[in-house]
């Protein structure tokens, strides 16, 4: 006769299916959400709708997030990896939502395998013309239906009608980007149009999750933070359903810093991030913290050639022009002297002309304090406060900006910094329905410091500070506001 089990291993277990249910629930409501959002017509289109739902979507995650910290780490490791393709597919059933830079993305890449320079002409340039589809060049008398136009679907340029936005102006985007572009364009299947853009998206999206989880697993942290990535409904619309590439430059990032030491092959993989989208340069000091001068330049040196090799046959074919348009995007978002759009809070206590240089002071001095007190051993800690904090000072509209920093605190576990994130989108989402004032501005980047604030002061509270963790315990297990973790359990 079987002896009946203890009554407290009955209730564990009802308990631990429970929390699982309970978990697996708040995903299937996080998916339908993002569903709904990505299928509102665009932000132009309801702005108020969109809103809405990627406003249930953040309390969804933040609720689901919560939930599965108490689910037993291998059913938890399963949870994650099926949320986030739940949360992929959802954002695939739909085409871009909010943002048509993936069209210059399959141009670009149209444009390299007939042997052109992504970098030599505008999309609009006549020697371009017999490489134009009615997808992404439709007739010009489709730029003419109003509908269309207000909600910028459509961009005319003379008498070339687009869905690529900046028409006129070359392509902004560094070389490694450029090869992704190209080998989208090259493995997929004729008549593809934006789902091949979108399918390349989801597989870096996945493929940072599965990074995330092996390289907290490998550390001996707790691998359910790996949702905070996984999960974050910025992740299925920015690197799926919008299809970014900063997604690219995010999981090079996550494999720099999780699974290589501090020498040629982080330095590399850096300089590869960097090349995708060049703001990945604010995880360098991440990467360097606490290293001698020596060893810092087995990072650097590397780093700088990756760089340098990936724009070479880019600049023999369009010599300077391989800067594209970025000189024109800097003036044109505001980060020139005296304009309204960076700098907000900084604003609100600086007359204007000072904001310029107290924003790069504030950031020197949080590269310096990582560069001299991080932890080597953690340099995702470093590479978020320098990265997160560079994102509050400028206070950018786009919340795709902000996917590195969502990578960074599942590495971390400072859950406070996805305030960042939610900030951007807040201020892009709310821009279209009430205008990208400064007082919108300053409302969600400022509640997204306060957060960040609250969040260190409770932490710091809670447990005793390590010597350079940037505010983080030395122990691996105390990365969250939540009862110790779980053992970890082969998976």
């Amino acid at each position: 006769m079987i002896p009946p089990r203890p009554l407290g291993c009955h209730r564990g277990g009802v308990g631990i299916r429970l929390r699982t249910a309970v978990t697996t629930a708040l995903l299937t409501a996080l998916t339908t959400s993002v569903v709904a959002a990505v299928h509102t017509g665009g932000v132009l289109a309801d702005p108020g709708r969109i809103l809405l739902w990627y406003g249930v979507a953040w309390a969804l995650f933040a609720a689901a997030a919560w939930a599965v910290r108490k689910v037993p780490v291998r059913a938890a490791t399963t949870l994650v990896l099926a949320g986030a393709a739940a949360l992929a597919v959802a954002a695939l059933t739909a085409p871009p939502s909010t943002s048509s830079d993936m069209y210059r993305y399959a141009w670009d890449g149209k444009v390299q395998a007939a042997g052109v320079s992504p970098y030599t002409y505008a999309p609009v340039a006549p020697e371009l013309a017999p490489l134009r589809e009615n997808w992404l060049f439709p007739p010009e008398a489709t730029c003419q239906d109003p509908t269309l136009v207000r909600k910028r679907e459509l961009h005319a340029a003379g008498d070339v009608c687009t869905r690529i936005n900046r028409p006129t102006v070359h392509t902004i985007y560094p070389p490694v980007a450029e090869g992704w572009f190209l080998t989208v364009h090259e493995l997929s299947p004729g008549g593809s149009r934006h789902k091949a853009i979108q399918t390349g998206g989801a597989l870096l999206s996945m493929g940072t999750t599965v990074a995330l989880l092996t390289v907290l697993r490998r550390r001996g942290r707790d691998p359910r933070t790996a949702a905070l990535w996984a999960w974050c409904p910025a992740v299925p619309v920015e690197a799926v359903n919008n299809a970014h590439i900063d997604t690219l430059g995010v999981l090079l990032t996550v494999l720099a810093l999780g699974t290589a030491t501090a020498g040629t092959r982080r330095g590399a993989l850096l300089g590869a991030a960097i090349a995708v989208k060049l703001y990945p340069v604010l995880a360098l000091p991440g990467a360097l913290s606490g290293l001698r001068p020596r060893r810092a330049a087995r990072v650097l040196l590397p780093a700088v050639a990756v760089i340098a090799l990936g724009y070479l046959p880019y600049v023999s074919a369009s010599g300077a022009g391989v800067l594209g348009y970025l000189p024109g995007y800097l003036h044109e978002e505001g980060y020139e002297s005296g304009s309204v759009h960076r700098f907000a809070l900084l604003r609100l206590i600086l007359p204007d002309p000072a904001a310029g240089p107290a924003a790069i002071a504030l950031l020197l001095l949080a590269v310096l304090c990582v560069l001299r007190r991080g932890d080597p051993a953690r340099p995702w800690s470093g590479a978020l406060l320098v990265t997160g904090t560079a994102l509050l000072i400028t206070s950018p509209a786009y919340s795709w900006y902000a996917l590195l920093v969502a990578a960074l605190v599942a590495l971390d576990g400072r859950w406070e910094w996805l305030s960042v994130p939610a900030a951007g989108a807040a201020l892009y989402l709310g821009g279209a329905l009430w205008g990208k004032g400064v007082d919108l501005q300053s409302l969600s980047y400022g509640t997204a410091t306060l957060a960040v604030l609250a969040g260190a002061a409770l932490r710091a509270r809670r447990a005793p500070v390590g010597p350079a963790s940037g505010g983080q315990p030395r122990t691996e297990q105390a990365t969250t506001p939540s009862p110790p973790a779980m053992p970890s359990r082969p998976l």
